[in-house]
């Protein structure tokens, strides 16, 4: 999942120390391998071993999945899927519900329609199972060697229902949300070929091997595994432009309209440095082939989420066009690639699950999001994607958060790791009190931190870098799932330099109550400063958003309208009763503007002029003077001394230019 940089939502060396869970990473026996097509060259995937009770046995036959999805008008998927039976009896099929990538239970359930199961001509009957809703069971009569299941994704038409994934120009197909599966087979062992159909004209792409094209603009892939093909979301659009980025890497982008794919070849150009910064970084690939999937649109939901072969992102439509002023969005695709080998090819093995109704363990993803939260700024700096100044702008946000959050004293950032199964990213009204999806933005900086250590203890000789070749990038080409566990990522560090990073980690991520995570910042040569004006990070975004900022100041962030979006725990704000939803009407007697607040807010500074401010909130009117004299404050990151800083070495491109 991709990491939020929202206000308190703060992705070659031999194989080294041996692994505690050595026999759970081994590499499987050939039941375990998924299935291919015969002209295929069997990948090597490794994989955990599969949880008691569950078949070790590839399911007996290939299902056929067809999906049209040429009802733009009505946002509607139609769906025909044939599943092959070798007995007759009682199956259980599933709707996937525990998602890779989204860390939860988030399958759309809800949306299937129209559901009938058939053999020949005969409807066959079946039941939901009422103690766990994505269970159907169906009656299977004697002779029966296939089934033919029919049904409807309807997929929302307005934000309200749910996230957009069909406009008229534009599609995201997810085949979880059109597809069913058997119970009891993992995965990765129900061989699958799937079928799509699209409007007249759209180009599609994904990590789908064998693409054949058939008549009325069909196309037909291979025969995969379900796993494979549930991680191969598609793309497709009226608008398509695809791009070549080297190392078997490329980029695809749909657009709303042909005009937003306007790329120079300098933009290109840093995507090119990105995959080149990131396998230089890990010393591997674990991917045959990987495929940016970028939709820019102001009518698709949006999305970031990873995917072995692919990435599955979109971002507003001037990507290209506006280039220069949206810098602050361009860490998506780092992180989404990052993703391929942390958290796809290496997993905590309690977060890899063989089928998709076994419930996921989370506390490890402050590794596995915050980790790639780290490099994913990391590598934007290097490929520049963003510049240095942008990145160290998200850093000082990220450090400022943390220095006033006081969700912080009762919760610890392995807690908020279980947040996408509590909240499902859902609004707060006071998220800085209960925390958040922390370990991105904060495992980013713990894990600057820990690069910052490595190379003060190794004299400049190693860095995190080491740790990344050594974790991450063992067994080229395998593009499986290696697990691990917590005493896997401290052998790990010790073995590229000895330290106590057991209580190291325990101390910032198991426990609360701790600092904000600034030792990184200094021992990298800055300091955490506020001045009166934003940082880069912070001005395009506010600017973006169209969005006041006051947090480290009032307390609080105001939308374009006026109105409260966002209010700090204990703050001048707070104090004085503002929540979410509150609209500020006048400033000091005139009609509120930004400006008017921006400078009663300066004006304040001098301990005599008071702040003025009328508020409403459910027709209730009311007068308030916060109590702030500070002024306006912004996070930065300030360099200390002169000279060339770690967190500058850190930055620079690792390839050669030019």
């Amino acid at each position: 999942m991709c990491r939020i940089s929202g206000l308190f939502f703060l992705e070659r060396l031999p194989v080294p120390t041996p692994f505690r869970t050595l026999p759970l990473i081994a590499i499987v026996v050939a039941a375990l391998l998924p299935v291919a097509s015969a002209a295929q060259q069997q990948p090597n995937r490794s994989a955990p071993q599969l949880p008691a009770g569950m078949t070790a046995q590839t399911y007996p036959g290939t299902m056929l999945l067809e999906v049209d999805a040429t009802d733009v008008a009505r946002a509607i998927y139609s769906v025909r899927q044939t599943i092959p039976i070798s007995r007759s009896g009682t199956l259980t099929l599933r709707y996937p519900e525990w998602l890779p990538g989204k860390h939860a239970p988030r399958g759309a359930i809800g949306d299937l329609a129209g559901l009938r199961f058939s053999a020949g001509n005969r409807n066959l009957s079946w039941r939901r199972d009422p103690l766990d809703v994505y269970a159907f069971q169906v009656d299977i009569p004697s002779g029966v060697r296939s089934i033919e299941a029919n049904f409807q994704f309807l997929s929302p038409t307005r934000g309200s229902e749910g996230r957009i994934v069909m406009t008229p120009t534009m599609l995201n197909l997810q085949w979880e949300q059109v597809s069913l599966y058997p119970a009891g087979y993992a995965t990765r062992n129900i061989p699958v070929r799937a079928t799509v159909t699209l409007p007249a004209g759209w180009t599609g792409a994904a990590a789908l091997d064998g693409a054949e094209q058939l008549s009325g603009n069909r196309t037909r892939y291979a025969v995969t595994d379900y796993e494979t093909l549930v991680d191969s979301p598609m793309f497709a659009g009226q608008h398509f432009r695809r791009w070549d980025l080297g190392n078997n890497v490329a980029l695809n982008v749909v657009a709303d309209e042909a005009r937003f794919l306007a790329a120079t070849p300098e933009q290109i150009a840093a995507h090119v440095a990105l995959v080149d910064e990131a396998i230089l970084l890990f010393g591997s690939r674990h991917f045959d082939r990987y495929d940016f999937l970028l939709a820019l649109t102001e009518e698709l939901g949006g999305i970031g989420l990873e995917h072995h072969r692919s990435s599955e992102n979109s971002r507003e439509t001037d990507y290209f066009i506006d280039w220069e002023d949206n810098g602050s969005e361009r860490g998506l695709l780092p992180h989404e690639l990052v993703h391929s080998w942390n958290g796809k090819f290496r997993r905590p093995e309690r977060l890899w699950t063989a089928d998709y109704a076994t419930p996921m363990d989370d506390r490890l993803l402050w590794v596995y999001e915050g980790q790639t939260s780290y490099w994913d700024i990391v590598l934007a700096a290097r490929s520049g994607m963003q510049a240095p100044e942008m990145v160290l702008g998200e850093w000082a946000r990220y450090a400022a958060v943390y220095q006033v959050q006081p969700g912080r004293i009762w919760r610890s950032v392995e807690d908020t790791t279980l947040d996408p199964i509590m909240s499902a990213r859902r609004p707060r009204p006071f998220p800085s009190q209960t925390r958040t999806e922390d370990y991105y933005n904060e495992g980013s900086l713990i894990w600057l931190e820990t690069d910052m250590l490595i190379r003060e203890l190794s004299g400049g000789a190693r860095s995190l870098d080491d740790f990344a070749q050594r974790f991450f990038g063992v067994r080229d080409g395998d593009w499986g799932t290696v697990g691990y566990d917590f005493d896997d990522v401290v052998n790990t560090l010790n073995a590229v330099q000895p330290y106590d990073w057991g209580n190291f980690l325990r101390q910032r991520v198991m426990e609360p109550g701790q600092p904000a995570p600034l030792d990184g910042i200094t021992r990298g040569g800055y300091q955490l400063v506020f001045r009166d004006t934003p940082n880069p990070f912070d001005a395009e975004r506010a600017r973006e958003t169209d969005t006041l900022d006051l947090i480290f100041s009032l307390g609080m962030t105001i939308d374009k309208t006026g109105e409260v979006t966002q209010v700090l725990w204990d703050s001048p704000a707070f104090n004085d009763g503002i929540t979410n939803g509150t609209r500020i009407l006048a400033v000091g007697g005139m009609a509120y503007s930004k400006e008017r607040l921006r400078s009663a807010i300066t004006a304040a500074a001098d301990g005599r002029t008071p702040i003025t401010l009328l508020v409403a909130k459910d027709g209730r009117y009311r007068t308030i003077t916060p109590r702030w004299t500070g002024g306006l404050r912004y996070p930065h990151l300030e360099r200390v001394g002169t000279g060339e800083t770690p967190i500058d070495r850190l930055l620079a491109p690792r390839r050669p230019i030019g």
